[in-house]
């Protein structure tokens, strides 16, 4: 027997949901109810400088708002959270001490303007590639720099393709060398990176199935190296387009593109609002209002483009 789906939204509370925020957490829902499985909410403040309690509990009144509910997690969650990664530090601690007695972990002291002038852009992303400045530094170098600043620590990676199929874009594989080089596990302050944290807490939260960005695509090959480091089991992953503005580009919190928030205020109702989105996904052939519970017999990943998404002129103009 198959175990359960157990799916989750996974926000990080640094300003209002934009569409593409809730259009991303509307098909996380879909795949994982239309399964018959459960939804997991867990908040990823790792950077408390750039997240706040109250655009947390927004987030969760803008997901129920559209119909979007939970199974556990979010602030008012008990075990086996807590599901705010800011609250899960120790947790993370004791997974990176166990990479550490790989002896896969080595500080790196380089700054930000070194890792520009050092690194060539990913091609696909524009990501920098790690050119292994401190990989090799001796144990009595690495603490006389450490005397002068606090250094981050980093991941040896292999030159190991990791292939996987992505439940949308079909097979993939990347190279870490070649494709990502040594990755941050916890930065120069002392914040946890990504990549160590949700890797560690889709695995304890029981997670199955990822659903997220295309953006994070690339991420993938890396928490799955991570996941057999640490003796895990991976999760599926679907990643979805993104959805773009109007004229092209990205849609950002910073840039206070649409939000529930001003949608709502414009006199729109959480399913007008849902069903333009599943408009803009494929999942309706007009863009009609639709509470997510109404699509589920309509939700298939084989009619969500693969191409980023642009919104249509004027799709939620009053």
């Amino acid at each position: 027997m198959a175990a359960p789906v157990v799916g989750r939204f996974a926000p990080t509370p640094s300003g209002r949901m934009h569409l593409g925020n809730l259009l991303c957490s509307l098909l996380a829902w879909l795949s994982a109810r239309q399964a018959g499985g459960r939804v997991v909410l867990r908040i990823e403040d790792l950077d408390q400088g750039r997240t706040s309690l109250a655009y947390t509990r927004q987030l969760e009144k803008d997901l129920l708002a559209l119909g979007l509910n939970w199974d556990e997690g979010g602030l008012s969650a008990g075990a086996p959270g807590p599901y705010c990664q800011s609250q899960r530090t120790a947790y993370y601690e004791g997974q990176l001490k166990k990479l550490q007695a790989q002896g896969l972990v080595y500080p790196c002291f380089c700054s930000r303007a070194e890792l520009h002038a050092a690194s060539a852009p990913h091609a696909s992303d524009g990501e920098l590639l790690y050119a292994g400045k401190c990989r090799s530094l001796s144990p009595e170098e690495a603490a006389a720099r450490a005397q002068k600043r606090p250094p981050a620590l980093r991941l040896r990676v292999p030159g190991e393709e990791i292939a996987f199929t992505d439940g949308h874009y079909g097979p993939m594989a990347q190279n870490l060398a070649r494709d990502c080089g040594d990755f941050i596990l916890r930065r120069s302050d002392g914040v946890f990176a990504y990549q160590l944290a949700v890797a560690a807490d889709d695995a304890a939260m029981g997670v199955t199935q990822v659903v997220r960005g295309r953006d994070l695509l690339s991420s993938t090959p890396r928490q799955l190296y991570l996941y057999r480091l640490l003796g895990l089991a991976p999760p599926s992953f679907a990643h979805a387009p993104l959805l773009l503005a109007p004229d092209g580009r990205r849609l950002s919190k910073r840039d206070k593109d649409i939000s529930l928030e001003s949608l709502l205020g414009a006199g729109f109702t959480p399913e007008e609002i849902t069903g333009r989105l599943a408009f803009c996904a494929g999942l309706l052939d007009s863009p009609r209002p639709t509470a997510p519970a109404q699509l589920l017999p309509f939700f298939s990943w084989q009619k969500v483009p693969k191409e980023d998404i642009r919104l249509p002129e004027g799709l939620f103009a009053r």
